[in-house]
Formats: structure tokens, C-alpha cells, sequence
């Protein structure tokens, strides 16, 4: 189930996972509300010849034909089926805690080294209805083999399966460590794609609020920086599991595969730089907002206080000739009113030209 990164009840949903696995003896595989789907899988042997190629279903009859062949890639998407994920942990010797780490979908970033493989989480993340998107990607690496567990299915690896399955490029030629790497690519370059929406984003509401202020514009602003912070969750520890992958100390990648993760590396280093100057340009934009809310409420009061200046010295005279005193000769004047109304008038035009000539009204 793909879900959305900055859903405001994330923390309620995390909260209640930690109580729910409170007590519970290491390795046990609880399925989690985003894991209850159906289980599918593919498995595929491939090698460097142009027929070396046999995909099936995990469990079917004819699997030990695909374990013939120098790469194994078994894709599961769709994580409820937990006596099927027993089964591919005991077929490929996985530790209960890496089971474990697979169901629990709010997993960061990570690399963790075990006897016989690698394992690596991250992120899949796609921007669709002004909101970006999040799906665990968990990758087991072995020397001859890659496993790939998605929370539901989905076309994210479907070229690759294609390119694999036409024998055009590279992919072929090369063994289990340039398939992960080629899936790492996949997941890296779907970070552009988000980026570049989430810039678009950024000047729609540059514009707005420069522009016409529409209502709610803040409470966009706010739900802009809040996918910013999560995809930064997302980057900055893929970044550091790129790097350790390319050091290549656990001896999982050939020479030739390393130059590839470093080009994945220098890729997530530069959506780094652009989500942190997204993220420098939304808090501008918060200043922004804040500065054109002080600017027009600036405006407003003085507004208010030129009208409340006029009209000072016009109730001045009122309240004087309201007093009413015996003694007030202009109060039998037969033009007394009339002059009264033409003096007020007077002074409240001259003050509204002064005020006027000066831009402050």
C-alpha cells in the first residue's frame, strides 16, 4: 500500500505499532495495517545468454529451473501473506529479524550486514495529488541472488524486468550486485521526478502569494514544508547508505558495479542540494507570507487611523455646540448651522487632500 509520506496520522499509526510489538519476543512477524494485502511473486533466473531467461511464481513446481541459473530475482509485492515470507526466508537462509524488518513498514533508510547477504531499505516515492507519496522498498542482496519486497504491487521495477527479460544494455552481462544497483537507480531517480513537482509547487505559491491572497494559502505552505521534512527523512539517511555501499567494504559489489553506485551517489547528493534549497525557498515563503500579513494589516490600521484623524477635529466642533450653554451666541445665528456643517466640511476635506497627497490613504 502506497501511502502518503506527510499523512497527518503517521505518528498516532507509529505510536500504536510500538504498542501492538511491546512484549513480543525478537523476530516475530506481526502484520501491520499497511502490510494486510495479498501476497504476489515473481521469480526470475537470468544469465548471460540470450535465452538464459525462466520466470515463474515462488512455490510453483518449476522454481528449481530458475535456481539454475547465475542470478535469482524474486519481486514480492504485497506483504499479508506472512507463512510465504517464512517460506522465502527459510528457501534463501533469512534471519527472523530481517523478516521482522520487512513487515514493519516505517523502517528508514539502512544497510545491515548478516552472514550471507546484505540488507537495504528505502523509500519509493512518487508526487500525485499534491501530496508525495512513500513505499518501503526492502532489498536482500546475496552474492548470486536479490530479493525485492514492496508494500503493494506496481509498476516501479516493471522496466527493469523488461529490459532484463529483452537482453538489452548491461544488466546481463553482470551479476546479483548490478541488478541491486540498477533497482537503487530506479528508486534514486524517482526522487527527481517528486523534486521537480515539489519545485513547480514552490512557485505556484510563489506566485499566489506575491500575487492575489487567496485563503488557506499558509495551511498550503505549512503542508508544503511538512513533505519537504519527510522526503529530507527519506534522502539524507539513502545518501549515507549509497556511500557505505560504494565503499564496498563488505565485498557484495565487483569493480565495475562501484563505478555505477557512485553515479548513484553523486545523484542523491545533488537531490539533497535541490530539496535543501526547496526547503530554504519555503521558509522564505513563510516569511513571506508573515511579512505581507504584518504589511497589509499595516495598511488597514492606518487606514483606520487617517479616519479617525478627520474626523477628531469635526467631532470636536459637534461636541462643543452640543453643549447646549445659555451663552452661545452662534446658537441663534440664523446661518449658525449651515456655517457649522460648511466649517466641517472644510476641514474635513482639507485634511483628507493632505492626507491624500501624502499616500496615506
Amino acid at each position: 500500500m502506497v501511502r502518503p509520506a506527510s499523512s497527518p496520522s503517521d505518528r498516532r499509526h507509529l505510536v500504536g505499532r510500538f504498542s501492538r510489538e511491546a512484549g513480543q519476543p525478537p523476530g516475530a512477524l506481526n502484520l501491520t495495517r499497511e502490510a494486510e494485502s495479498d501476497t504476489e511473486t515473481t521469480l526470475i533466473g537470468y544469465g548471460p545468454e540470450a535465452d538464459a531467461w525462466h520466470e515463474t511464481a515462488f512455490g510453483a513446481a518449476d522454481q528449481s529451473e530458475a535456481s539454475a541459473y547465475p542470478v535469482q530475482w524474486l519481486d514480492v509485492h504485497g506483504l499479508g501473506n506472512s507463512e510465504l515470507l517464512e517460506a522465502i526466508g527459510r528457501r534463501f537462509r533469512l534471519h527472523p529479524l530481517t523478516l521482522e524488518d520487512i513487515l514493519n513498514t516505517d523502517q528508514r533508510p539502512k544497510v545491515e550486514i548478516y552472514d550471507n547477504y546484505l540488507y537495504l531499505v528505502a523509500k519509493l516515492v512518487r508526487y500525485e495529488a499534491d501530496q508525495v507519496h512513500a513505499e518501503q522498498i526492502s532489498l536482500v542482496l546475496g552474492q548470486q541472488f536479490v530479493l525485492t519486497f514492496r508494500e503493494g504491487p506496481g509498476p516501479a521495477f516493471d522496466d527493469l524486468r523488461e529490459r532484463l527479460q529483452r537482453h538489452t544494455g548491461v544488466m546481463r552481462q553482470f551479476g546479483a550486485d548490478h541488478l541491486a544497483y540498477a533497482l537503487f537507480d530506479r528508486i534514486v531517480d524517482s526522487y527527481f521526478m517528486v523534486i521537480e513537482a515539489l519545485g513547480e509547487r514552490a512557485e505556484a505559491l510563489e506566485d499566489e502569494l506575491v500575487g492575489r491572497h487567496q485563503t488557506g494559502l499558509l495551511r498550503h505552505i505549512h503542508n508544503f514544508r511538512r513533505e519537504l521534512l519527510h522526503l529530507r527523512r527519506a534522502l539524507w539517511p539513502l545518501r549515507d547508505m549509497l556511500n557505505a555501499l560504494q565503499r564496498d567494504d563488505m565485498g557484495y559489489f565487483q569493480q565495475e558495479t562501484q563505478l555505477y553506485l557512485r553515479d548513484v551517489y553523486d545523484h542523491s547528493v545533488h537531490l539533497i542540494e535541490s530539496m535543501e534549497a526547496l526547503r530554504d525557498l519555503a521558509a522564505s515563503l513563510s516569511d513571506l507570507y508573515m511579512s505581507h500579513q504584518s504589511n497589509r494589516l499595516n495598511r488597514e490600521m492606518r487606514f483606520l487611523t487617517v479616519i479617525a484623524t478627520i474626523f477628531m477635529p469635526l467631532t470636536f466642533i459637534a461636541g462643543v455646540y452640543g453643549m447646549n450653554f445659555q451663552n452661545m451666541p452662534e446658537l441663534k445665528w440664523p446661518w449658525g448651522y449651515y456655517t457649522v456643517l460648511l466649517v466641517m466640511a472644510l476641514i474635513g476635506g482639507s485634511m483628507g487632500v493632505f492626507f491624500w497627497r501624502r499616500r496615506w490613504l
